[in-house]
């Protein structure tokens, strides 16, 4: 759940600017709520507080816009085939301001790698970062995105693709294998995400 320490008169000017409703409070302690997509935003004296399942369009319109991002992905199959899962995070100098992971169904760990990266870049997006340094300990999906390696797979060719589109969309970006040590927390949430399942 963000919790935004901001003026609440601007914050609420912000989402005015951007469309949308805002309502009276609920509670003597609520300023103004806010709702958009599947999530609110709840303004008291000197911050708002984000609620639901997918506050990152709501927060990006309350947060300052732009900067860099570092985003790290990574994806898990058990079977490879088999079922499978994804991790990503997205930090700045201010510390985590997102992550998240999911079950995908069945896939293989490369298939579960570009579905992490996607989700990841997708959700940086969201934010609107305009530059981001992406980090994933797959070497394999970092060099073929890259241009380094060719992509024999028609299906990894396609995410291939749609990772590129993505990333053209931030006015600067890096994409960098590092050790799965400096990976280490989306790899733990690709793979609590198929504990859980």
């Amino acid at each position: 759940m963000p919790v935004i320490e901001c003026d609440i008169e601007e914050a609420r000017d912000r989402l005015a600017d951007a469309g949308v409703e805002i309502a009276a409070g609920n509670t003597d302690h609520e300023q103004w709520r806010a709702a958009y997509g599947d999530a609110t935003a709840v303004a008291y004296e000197d911050k708002v507080v984000i609620q639901g399942d997918s506050p990152e369009q709501l927060e990006a319109l309350l947060r300052e816009g732009g900067g860099r991002a570092h985003v790290y992905f990574d994806g898990a199959s058990r079977g490879n085939p088999g079922p499978a899962g994804i991790g990503w995070v997205v930090v700045t100098s201010d510390g985590i301001v997102a992550e998240g992971n999911d079950t995908i169904g069945r896939a293989t760990n490369n298939q579960a790698e570009y579905e992490a990266l996607i989700q990841a870049l997708t959700v940086a997006s969201e934010y609107g970062f305009e530059e981001v340094d992406v980090r994933g300990d797959s070497e394999l999906i970092v060099k073929q995105v890259r241009g380094e390696y060719d992509t024999n797979d028609p299906q990894l060719r396609e995410y291939r693709i749609e990772v590129r589109q993505l990333l053209e969309e931030f006015s600067e970006w890096s994409l960098a294998h590092v050790p799965r040590e400096i990976n280490d927390r989306a790899d733990d949430l690709a793979n609590d995400a198929l504990d859980d399942a």
